[in-house]
Protein backbone atom coordinates (compact mmCIF):
# COMPACT_ATOMS: atom_id res chain seq x y z
CA UNK A 1 0.00 0.00 0.00
CA UNK A 2 1.19 3.54 -0.70
CA UNK A 3 1.59 5.58 2.11
CA UNK A 4 0.02 8.49 3.19
CA UNK A 5 -3.12 8.07 0.79
CA UNK A 6 -5.06 5.18 2.92
CA UNK A 7 -7.27 6.66 5.63
CA UNK A 8 -6.63 5.13 9.36
CA UNK A 9 -8.76 1.83 10.15
CA UNK A 10 -8.78 1.75 13.44
CA UNK A 11 -11.65 -0.54 16.00
CA UNK A 12 -15.06 1.24 16.25
CA UNK A 13 -18.03 0.56 18.36
CA UNK A 14 -21.13 0.42 16.34
CA UNK A 15 -24.60 0.62 18.63
CA UNK A 16 -28.01 0.44 17.25
CA UNK A 17 -30.02 2.43 19.18
CA UNK A 18 -33.39 0.64 18.34
CA UNK A 19 -31.96 -2.62 19.95
CA UNK A 20 -29.79 -2.12 22.46
CA UNK A 21 -26.83 -4.16 20.20
CA UNK A 22 -23.46 -3.05 19.90
CA UNK A 23 -20.46 -4.46 18.30
CA UNK A 24 -16.42 -3.49 18.58
CA UNK A 25 -15.17 -4.03 14.85
CA UNK A 26 -12.51 -2.10 12.77
CA UNK A 27 -13.39 0.83 10.27
CA UNK A 28 -12.07 4.00 8.75
CA UNK A 29 -15.50 5.47 9.87
CA UNK A 30 -15.15 7.62 13.50
CA UNK A 31 -16.69 9.77 15.72
CA UNK A 32 -15.98 12.64 18.34
CA UNK A 33 -18.34 10.30 20.93
CA UNK A 34 -16.23 7.44 22.58
CA UNK A 35 -17.59 4.46 25.00
CA UNK A 36 -16.03 2.12 27.43
CA UNK A 37 -16.33 -1.30 25.70
CA UNK A 38 -15.74 -4.73 27.93
CA UNK A 39 -12.24 -5.06 27.75
CA UNK A 40 -12.00 -1.46 29.32
CA UNK A 41 -10.63 0.31 26.72
CA UNK A 42 -12.21 3.54 25.41
CA UNK A 43 -13.50 2.98 21.05
CA UNK A 44 -15.07 5.77 19.37
CA UNK A 45 -18.92 5.26 18.72
CA UNK A 46 -21.14 5.46 16.29
CA UNK A 47 -25.28 5.08 16.65
CA UNK A 48 -26.85 3.75 13.62
CA UNK A 49 -30.86 3.45 13.38
CA UNK A 50 -31.11 -0.16 12.06
CA UNK A 51 -28.84 -3.33 11.87
CA UNK A 52 -29.56 -6.72 11.44
CA UNK A 53 -30.32 -7.34 15.62
CA UNK A 54 -33.31 -4.72 15.01
CA UNK A 55 -34.37 -5.10 11.61
CA UNK A 56 -37.62 -7.02 10.98
CA UNK A 57 -36.03 -9.35 8.13
CA UNK A 58 -33.49 -10.35 10.63
CA UNK A 59 -35.93 -10.77 13.34
CA UNK A 60 -38.74 -12.71 11.89
CA UNK A 61 -41.05 -9.67 12.28
CA UNK A 62 -41.60 -9.02 8.63
CA UNK A 63 -45.08 -8.40 7.26
CA UNK A 64 -46.45 -10.39 4.54
CA UNK A 65 -48.39 -8.20 2.37
CA UNK A 66 -51.72 -9.58 1.27
CA UNK A 67 -50.91 -9.88 -2.73
CA UNK A 68 -54.12 -11.76 -3.65
CA UNK A 69 -56.55 -9.35 -2.56
CA UNK A 70 -54.60 -7.00 -4.46
CA UNK A 71 -54.44 -8.82 -7.55
CA UNK A 72 -58.42 -9.67 -7.27
CA UNK A 73 -59.05 -5.83 -6.21
CA UNK A 74 -57.38 -5.16 -10.08
CA UNK A 75 -59.56 -7.73 -11.81
CA UNK A 76 -62.70 -6.48 -10.01
CA UNK A 77 -61.27 -3.02 -10.88
CA UNK A 78 -59.76 -3.36 -14.59
CA UNK A 79 -61.52 -6.62 -15.57
CA UNK A 80 -59.69 -9.62 -16.32
CA UNK A 81 -57.39 -8.68 -19.30
CA UNK A 82 -56.35 -5.36 -17.25
CA UNK A 83 -58.14 -2.89 -19.81
CA UNK A 84 -60.39 -0.08 -18.18
CA UNK A 85 -63.16 -0.68 -21.18
CA UNK A 86 -63.24 -4.80 -20.85
CA UNK A 87 -65.85 -5.56 -18.48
Amino acid sequence: MKPGIHPSYEPVVFRDKAGGFAFLTRSTATSDKTVEWEDGNTYPVIDVEISSASHPFYTGQARVLDTAGRVEKFQKRYGADGRRGAR
